[in-house]
């Protein structure tokens, strides 16, 4: 092994140790890692990240499933949609995208560039998320009478970006969870993990056609992760959650701007 494969191997660990703290982040650290680190092609990364997010965040779900921290119900109303959004663009979508798409100057946009261009923008759109509600702890609140379409909307759209880039979209979904289901903050990082969970295993099992996976590295990177959320999980009873998401959402931030102006440089 050299010194960056080593360094991608450690590395797995904070994505579970950022899902156990504030539940999401993992796909934002994963693809990055896969790509630069190991120097993994993004369509094969991006599915390696549905596999390690998955498991990660099962293992964190079943967590918050024992202490009676998961809203069965609004997972539910979320989850339909963005299931069939995620196969749909991972067992057909992504695989139509020619390698490539056409050139603009100098510049030939790739299949692998529009990955990596769509990711680096998601990466700014949960920063923001990040850094503007870093502090909103949400507040308890019946399911009853909620806007269930839009929740179911919004599942959908987060479903297409998960299929498309690998992200599992725990920094998009929390928001919708908090806000529109008024779960209060620790129920809607439950509720998250297990949505992120099944949906990116889900989506995973769309590329076992289309993507040659190599098992053993797989399953190490994923368990190290595994080990994070463990980690991560005991972490956040000293750690103050909403000061972390911020810090963490100005670091996805400068990582999202280095992405977008590796990609179009």
């Amino acid at each position: 092994m050299n010194v960056l494969e080593i360094a991608g191997l450690s590395a797995s660990i904070c994505v579970g140790i950022s899902l156990g703290l504030i539940g999401g982040g993992g796909s934002i650290l994963t693809l990055p890692i896969l790509v630069y680190l190991l120097h993994i092609n993004p369509v094969t990364s991006s599915a390696y990240s549905l596999f390690v997010v998955g498991t990660t965040s099962l293992v964190g779900a079943i967590t918050y499933m024992r202490q009676r921290q998961v809203d069965y119900r609004v997972a539910l109303v979320f989850s339909v949609p963005s299931f069939v959004a995620v196969y749909v663009s991972r067992h057909f979508l992504l695989p139509a995208i020619p390698e490539t798409l056409g050139a603009v100057g100098p510049l030939v946009l790739t299949r692998n560039g529009l990955i990596m261009v769509l990711f680096s923008l998601l990466m700014l759109g949960a920063s923001l998320s990040m850094i503007r509600d870093g502090g909103h702890t949400g507040r308890v609140g019946r399911t009853k009478g909620l806007k269930l379409p839009l929740i179911g909307a919004e599942g959908a759209l987060v479903g297409l970006l998960t299929g498309l880039v690998g992200a599992g979209g725990g920094f998009l979904i929390i928001p919708v969870l908090v806000l529109l289901a008024r779960l209060p903050m620790k129920m809607a990082v439950g509720t998250s993990l297990l949505i992120i969970a099944v949906k990116s295993l889900l989506g995973f099992t769309g590329d076992l056609r289309h993507v040659a996976i190599d098992w053993p590295f797989l399953l190490c990177f994923t368990l190290l992760s595994v080990t994070g959320i463990f980690i991560g999980t005991y972490l956040s009873r000293y750690v103050s959650g909403s000061r972390l998401k911020k810090s963490f959402g100005y670091f996805v931030m400068l990582l999202g701007v280095y992405i977008l102006l590796r990609e179009v440089s």
